[in-house]
């Protein structure tokens, strides 16, 4: 699992960015790859990634505590 934090998440449009901790690249997340879970800009998470149209797209993204 890779740890990020959020840069921004729109919620009525269902999407943002996660900011990776190790190479501070922007990864997408879309509401669908929360699995319920609520998150805000600036909350850590950890995630995985898998290949999206136009790039990579964090899942399976969990709020860290």
């Amino acid at each position: 699992m890779q740890t990020g934090k959020v840069k921004f998440f729109n919620e009525s449009k269902g999407f943002g960015f996660i900011v990776d901790d190790e190479t501070n690249q922007e990864i997408f997340v879309h509401v669908t790859g929360l699995g319920g879970a609520v998150i805000r800009e600036n909350d850590s998470v950890s995630y995985e990634t898998t290949d999206g149209k136009k790039g990579l797209n964090a899942v399976n993204v969990r709020k860290l505590s």
